[in-house]
């Protein structure tokens, strides 16, 4: 893709809002995470902006371990990724739709068929965002007592993506070709088995459904660890980091960059687009009190247990002095590493007692966010930007349908103005969109 003077914005959708006290605001729905109509006005209202993708997340698991969290978070009440956005898939035409799944508890033939069958039904707008399982309870919804250790999780990472790669190429392009006169439905000299037997994993092939259209889905990360930032830099075509300053932004961007450079990647091959949380006001003063008014709805036991997980169950938050320095090293965590270490990086150089990082980690979890008026907000976006911090955003409101509304409406006019965002689609498929190739059929390219 190659990188102009436009940003490129996703949507991280989610059914409340990303602030913790989101699904107590009067203007959100509480039934959202399990109302597709609520999901579909807000993918609509994306595209109608021209926004690249909207993006899913997903955890197999409950993710927070004590009752008094479980009861006051909204989280726990929403669909599985793919599932919506194939029903997501027939209310939108244009805009990409980004699900996560975990490589450590799915099998690749199952995976490839159903982001396979997405982008099809998309007609080629489906990416995966692909992720190691890193919360804790996790593992015990699959049989096993723990997770795997961090160095597996990302060695059956690669060899996982490999094989969906491979699955996706085992029919030529145009294999099927569906002549009711000859009575031949397939040209089985475009069929390869993929025949993988590895370390981890063990798939025959073919799969059996046709080549997606966009070839591959586009391939989303998030690694932000030095294992991680290394498989992104690997695989990943967007990457979605947490970078809660501009000074981290730019050195996460000039380490991924020049690590994909190594591999004889190009720049414009992969795009990375940190979160951002924007809250806006017509005047700072109307957007800081939007953020004390969701602060004051989140209770002091979810914005500890929400600390607590993020930091990967190392300590236990609610016995320490609150008024405490936040020490410079924590206990490594076999969970999510990289976001442990980008949330205690920031707060000792920010100098964060842990009443601080908590509220911090309630408000955020580790993204950048921006509180002001549309012409703070955007400046912020396009000094990041400009700065190579990013190459574009996703995009996290506090509340839905509010805080979106507030970005199409009073920040998307301002980008446009700046020259720093598009009007209008430019593909038909999520590729084309983004500027990325087509992946040439590893079967037909080595015939070749």
């Amino acid at each position: 893709m190659r990188r102009n003077d436009e940003m490129k914005l996703g949507l991280f959708l989610k059914q409340a809002g990303h602030h913790e006290g989101a699904w107590r605001d009067p203007g959100v729905p509480t039934s959202g995470g399990i109302d597709v109509d609520h999901y579909a006005r807000m993918a609509k209202l994306a595209e109608g902006a021209a926004f690249h993708f909207i993006f899913l997340a997903d955890t197999p698991s409950v993710e927070d371990r004590d009752h008094a969290t479980i009861a006051r978070v909204s989280r726990n009440d929403s669909f599985e990724p793919i599932t919506l956005l194939s029903a997501l898939s027939s209310k939108t035409q244009h805009i990409g739709l980004v699900a996560t799944a975990t490589t450590t508890y799915h099998q690749p033939y199952h995976l490839a068929r159903m982001l396979a069958s997405l982008d099809h039904l998309s007609r080629g707008r489906a990416a995966w965002n692909i992720v190691t399982s890193g919360f804790k309870f996790e593992a015990q919804n699959f049989g096993e007592r723990e997770l795997p250790d961090y160095v597996t999780r990302y060695t059956r990472a690669r060899e996982f993506v490999e094989v969906a790669k491979g699955l996706w190429d085992t029919w030529e392009d145009d294999a099927f070709i569906r002549d009711k006169q000859s009575g031949i439905f397939a040209d089985t000299n475009k069929l390869h088995l993929l025949n993988h037997r590895g370390d981890h994993l063990s798939v025959r092939g073919p799969l059996n459904l046709a080549r997606p259209p966009q070839g591959y889905p586009v391939l989303v990360q998030a690694g932000a660890s030095d294992a991680g930032i290394q498989f992104a830099a690997e695989v990943g075509e967007v990457i979605f980091t947490a970078a809660p300053s501009l000074e981290y932004g730019k050195s996460y961007y000039g380490i991924l960059k020049q690590k994909a450079r190594a591999l004889g990647r190009k720049d414009d091959q992969l795009a990375v687009m940190p979160g951002i949380i924007p809250i806006v006001g017509r005047s700072q003063q109307e957007a800081c009190e939007k953020l004390e008014r969701l602060r004051s709805y989140t209770h002091i036991d979810v914005q500890i247990g929400v600390a607590d997980r993020t930091l990967g169950f190392v300590t236990e938050l609610g016995s320490l002095n609150l008024d405490s320095l936040v020490p410079e090293a924590l206990p490594q965590t076999n969970f999510i590493q990289s976001r442990q270490k980008v949330l205690l990086d920031f707060a000792v150089r920010q100098k964060f007692t842990w009443r601080q990082l908590i509220r911090m980690v309630s408000d955020t979890r580790g993204h950048m966010m921006v509180v002001g008026t549309p012409d703070e907000i955007v400046n912020t976006m396009v000094d990041i930007f400009d700065q190579r911090g990013a190459d574009g955003f996703n995009i996290l409101p506090a509340t839905f349908p509010g805080g979106l509304k507030d970005f199409v409406d009073l920040i998307i006019p301002e980008l446009r103005r700046r020259g720093k965002f598009r009007s209008r689609y430019s593909g038909q498929t999520l590729r084309e969109n983004l500027g990325l190739r087509r992946p040439t059929n590893r079967f037909t390219k080595a015939s070749q």
